[in-house]
């Protein structure tokens, strides 16, 4: 029966404070694992590389010194589709976590109706009767074992992983950016090393033909400089395909169509210059840094705290419901004191017999936790091979631009010294081709190689996490968040 509206108010707050002091919350207290990794790298190569603090990599591509690069990554930062992608799911789980957090306060919802009846003559009184009532009406479940509060856990171990996966899209994004320039600035210097290879063949071939004309060589000659030049040609269509790609994919990674940029990568540059000391820091360094290790890190606590929320299933669960209201036949009598109508409510359900479907879930989330756990474990194996493998590759590629550069010079020498030995009759032609061949692939050896001791300090800045930093969190992904 209807309650005296003061005394259903205190009830109501008792059983409030007693759902709000609760019980401790059922399942693991997460704890973040401590990989064991090793003090140092194992492949530190001195002068080049020390293990000195890595420093400020938020901005790492800036020390390359390449202003168009710069350029080209701040717009992909503005504009990359995959990074705008990140900040939706950002935003995402910013809301999923508004509407864990809801879960532990009450609802309530507002109602108010009127209503006139006529009843019959036959039946009744035949009289007309009007009802006029406005309530409010609020229900709850008492989080007495912790559910709602293990899902507010993972709710917000969630967004933190959405957070450093922002950030792991904004490290790969940036050393594409990179690594896509750095190839089409190396495609562009061998373009120019078989263009130059082709003009001096050309010539070669001009020069025996007209020894052929004058009857000092034989046609074969002429034939294989010919064949020479022609197999020199074939190779600038694929790097032409190759470079064409390469400006395409810069094009996408920073959200334009392809071929947007092809009149600002038109001119040929340099490469970016690579540092002449790089600080790497330590393995546990890395670790902080490396946003995808967060990322499986707090995938871990949200699916340890999911375990909670499996478990306080199968618990019985508390359930509280109250309405306070006016009732009265006239719409003025609303106001008067004897139109106040109130109830409450308490109830409790719970599991009696499933055939162990509650103890199953919690079986699967557990197994599923273990998954993430394993899933961290990689994480952080990966990041430790990055950093070794990128290191490996900078301090041997060092040794390799050094041998091709003598060996471009050698055979730069060889080639002049067998044009002059043929036009003086003294050798074949064969030996001419023979250098020629051997400039052609010890130039473009040599461009590629330097290319690709950029390409492998790129991978050491983003092996290391740089590109992003908590002071430069990129900030459209904030503009809605509650």
């Amino acid at each position: 029966m209807p309650l005296n509206a003061p005394l259903a108010a205190r009830r109501l707050v008792a059983l409030i404070a007693l759902g709000l002091a609760g019980c401790a919350a059922v399942g693991p207290d997460y704890r973040a694992p401590a990989p064991a990794v090793p003090a140092d790298w194992s492949r530190i190569d001195a002068p080049l590389v020390h293990a000195a603090a890595a420093g400020d990599l938020s901005h790492w591509w800036r020390g390359l010194n390449d202003p168009l690069l710069s350029e080209l990554v701040e717009q992909a930062l503005l504009a990359s589709p995959d990074l705008r992608s990140a900040q939706a799911r950002l935003r995402e789980a910013r809301a999923r976590r508004a509407v864990a957090a809801a879960g532990r306060l009450p609802s309530v919802t507002g109602s108010g109706s009127a209503r006139r009846s006529d009843s019959s003559a036959e039946s009744g009184s035949g009289a007309t009767r009007n009802l006029f009532s406005v309530g409010l009406d609020a229900s709850w479940e008492l989080d007495v074992f912790g559910g709602v509060r293990r899902g507010i856990e993972a709710a917000e171990a969630d967004l933190q992983s959405s957070q450093a996966s922002l950030h792991d899209t904004q490290v790969s994004l940036v050393a594409e950016v990179a690594l896509n320039y750095v190839e089409v600035r190396a495609l562009q210097t061998r373009l120019g090393i078989a263009r130059d290879n082709l003009a001096s063949q050309s010539e070669t071939l001009q020069l025996t033909d007209w020894r052929a004309q004058a009857g000092l060589v034989s046609s074969q000659d002429v034939e294989q400089a010919r064949s020479n030049q022609a197999l020199t040609r074939a190779q600038i269509p694929v790097l032409e395909t190759s470079l064409a790609e390469s400006e395409h994919d810069l094009d996408i990674l920073l959200g334009r169509p392809p071929g947007t940029l092809h009149a600002r990568l038109a001119a040929p540059g340099e490469l970016p210059s690579v540092p002449a000391q790089i600080a790497v820091g330590i393995p546990a360094d890395t670790l902080r840094q490396r946003p995808d290790v967060r990322v499986a890190e707090r995938r871990l606590a949200a699916e340890t705290a999911r375990v909670g929320v499996a478990e306080a299933a199968r618990y019985p669960s508390f359930n509280l419901s109250g309405s306070i209201g006016l009732e009265a036949l006239t719409f003025g009598a609303l106001g008067s004191g004897d139109a106040a109508t109130s109830s409450l409510f308490a109830g409790i359900t719970g599991p009696i017999f499933d055939a162990g479907r509650r103890r199953a879930q919690v079986e699967i989330q557990d197994a599923v936790r273990e998954q993430a756990q394993v899933t961290y474990e990689q994480a952080v194996l990966s990041a430790l091979q990055e950093v070794e493998n990128a290191l490996v590759a900078l301090a041997r590629n060092r040794e390799r631009v050094e041998a091709l550069t003598n060996a471009v010079e050698a055979a730069r020498n060889a080639a002049q010294m067998a044009q002059q030995r043929y036009s003086a009759g003294l050798i074949d032609f064969q030996s001419v081709l023979d250098t020629e061949r051997s400039v052609l692939s010890a130039e473009d050896s040599l461009a590629s190689s330097r290319a690709d001791g950029v390409l492998a300090l790129i991978r050491l800045y983003k092996a290391l996490g740089g590109g992003w930093s908590p002071q430069t969190e990129t900030r459209p992904a904030d503009k809605d968040a509650p």
